[in-house]
């Protein structure tokens, strides 16, 4: 797993969360911290905030997608931005889930673990 977000509250949150069930985690602080990590961490899902400095979620994940190296990462968008034309676009570019913050923690747990398992799956 990795985790970015660029507030050091809700990117513990959410870390901690994950760890909780069993999930090793790494963190991110930004699109472009992610894309520097992403090959050492090798994770199975990134969990990405959409409004960060250096490089926001939106290209991120346009970049994880075009990546040969990086196209089969499960990606979930866990963003404030909640409008139908937000989540539209986290579709459009290929993101595998959209949960909008404030979240309940359940399900971000939820939906992480399909996502794993659905990447067990398929591989």
């Amino acid at each position: 797993m990795l985790v970015v977000d660029d507030d050091e509250v809700i990117r513990q949150l959410i870390a901690v969360n994950l760890q909780l069930e069993g999930f090793e985690v790494a963190t991110a602080v930004d699109g472009q911290d992610c894309l520097d990590k992403v090959a050492e961490v090798a994770p199975d899902v990134i969990t990405l905030d959409v409004m960060m400095p250096r490089l926001d979620g939106w290209v991120t994940a346009v970049r994880l997608r075009e990546d040969v190296a990086t196209r089969g990462i499960r990606v979930v968008m866990i963003t404030a931005r909640a409008q139908d034309h937000d989540i539209r676009r986290g579709h459009d570019i290929g993101v595998d889930a959209y949960i909008t913050k404030p979240f309940d923690p359940d399900e971000l747990i939820r939906t992480v673990r399909e996502l794993v398992e659905s990447g067990r799956l398929s591989t």
